[in-house]
């Protein structure tokens, strides 16, 4: 059975950036909000809609459009967007792809208010030791067995480089990484007591 094309259509929505730019969103299911930042500008791009299909059984989740471009208005982007989903409620968990993964760290050490944070496969170079050192979210991060060695070897820098940091490696998977292996992963991650906090 194809869990995309059964699950029900997403409640649409807009949010205007800090410049105006209106941001179109999708929202999946009832819960806690979970912002989902995909590799790419196209919402539900690859295997984002399957995932995020697969998470709504437990969270309120959004995926939206990213806007190529700089890193301080996409930065504003995902921070009108946290905004918009939990109001004053305070933080969303946040999970990033790739170069998603790569934005949501930023966020987090801009100060955007996230909550757990994971993150598959970031890029090397994601963001500098000082900028990792300033996300006080647990993050998780997540790479595939199968992944390159240097893809790998990335996901473990970020993961040490983050105060509250752990990394995992998903047997058999790679960059284009199954969203029904994925998602269990993620949603124990979010419903974690946090320790000490």
């Amino acid at each position: 059975m194809d869990l995309v094309n059964t699950t029900p259509a997403p409640a649409k929505g807009l949010v205007r950036a800090q410049d105006g730019t209106r941001i179109a969103y999708e929202r999946y299911g009832d819960g806690p909000p979970l912002i989902l930042v995909g590799e790419t500008a196209r919402t539900g791009a690859g295997g984002e809609r399957a995932l995020a299909a697969l998470l709504a059984r437990r969270f309120s989740v959004v995926a939206y459009d990213r806007r190529a471009g700089r890193e301080a208005r996409e930065i504003d982007d995902l921070a009108a967007l946290v905004e918009a989903v939990c109001g004053e409620s305070g933080t969303a968990a946040v999970h990033g792809t790739a170069s998603g993964g790569a934005l949501a760290l930023a966020a987090a050490a801009a100060g955007v208010p996230v909550g757990p944070l994971s993150v598959y496969e970031p890029p090397c170079g994601t963001v500098d030791a000082g900028g990792l050192g300033r996300v006080h979210a647990r993050v998780l991060v997540v790479d595939g067995g199968a992944s390159p060695a240097g893809t790998r070897r990335a996901a473990r820098t970020v993961a040490a480089a983050v105060p509250r940091g752990r990394h995992r490696t998903l047997t058999g998977q790679t960059h284009e990484v199954a969203p029904h292996v994925l998602a269990p992963v993620l949603a124990d991650f979010y419903a974690e007591e946090p320790a000490g906090v």
